[in-house]
C-alpha cells in the first residue's frame, strides 16, 4: 500500500474530476466513492471522497467547499516517453477550459497544475556539457507545449 496519497480539494466537482483523469491516464480507475451522511457540511448524500489511481499511483478528490482553490504551488508531473504522449495529454488536459502554461506546464479545466515533461529532459538539462545543458534550457524557457525534436536539436547543436 502506498503510504502518502496526494489529496486534491474540490468545491464540488471530486467524482467528476476523479473520472476524467481516470479516462486520461492507462492503468487508471475509480477505487471507491465516500458520501456525506447527516448533519455535514454538504447535505447528505454528496460525495465526500473519492478514492483513485492515475496509472498506479493512489490519490483522493476531496468536496470541501470553496473554501480552497489550487495554485501553481503544487503541480503533477507527469514523465512522457513520446512525443504523441506529450501532445495527448496536453490536448486533453487543457481542452474545455484548461489553461498552457510556460515550459510543459498546464492547468486543467478544473484549475490543477500538471507538468508534461519528455522523458529525455532529465537527461539533456543534466549534461556534463554546460552549453548543451544551456542550450537546452534556453530553447525550453519560451515553449508552453515542449517539443521533444526542437529540444533535442538545441541540445545537439
Amino acid at each position: 500500500m502506498q503510504k502518502i496519497t496526494p489529496c486534491l480539494w474540490f468545491d464540488s466537482q471530486a467524482e467528476e474530476a476523479a473520472k476524467f483523469y481516470v479516462s486520461v491516464f492507462k492503468n487508471s480507475k475509480i477505487l471507491d466513492v465516500s458520501r456525506y451522511g447527516e448533519g455535514g457540511p454538504m447535505p447528505a448524500g454528496t460525495v465526500l471522497v473519492v478514492n483513485f489511481e492515475l496509472d498506479g499511483v493512489r490519490m483522493q478528490a476531496l468536496n470541501g467547499g470553496p473554501a480552497f482553490n489550487f495554485t501553481e504551488a503544487i503541480s503533477l508531473s507527469v514523465d512522457t516517453p513520446t512525443q504523441e504522449e506529450v501532445d495527448r495529454l496536453w490536448e486533453t488536459l487543457t481542452a474545455d477550459g484548461g489553461e498552457e502554461g510556460q515550459c510543459g506546464w498546464l492547468k486543467d479545466k478544473y484549475g490543477l497544475s500538471w507538468q508534461i515533461v519528455p522523458s529525455v529532459m532529465a537527461e539533456l538539462l543534466a549534461d556534463p556539457d554546460p552549453v548543451k545543458a544551456a542550450n537546452t534550457m534556453q530553447a525550453m524557457m519560451p515553449m508552453r507545449k515542449l517539443d521533444i525534436a526542437a529540444l533535442q536539436a538545441a541540445h545537439d547543436a
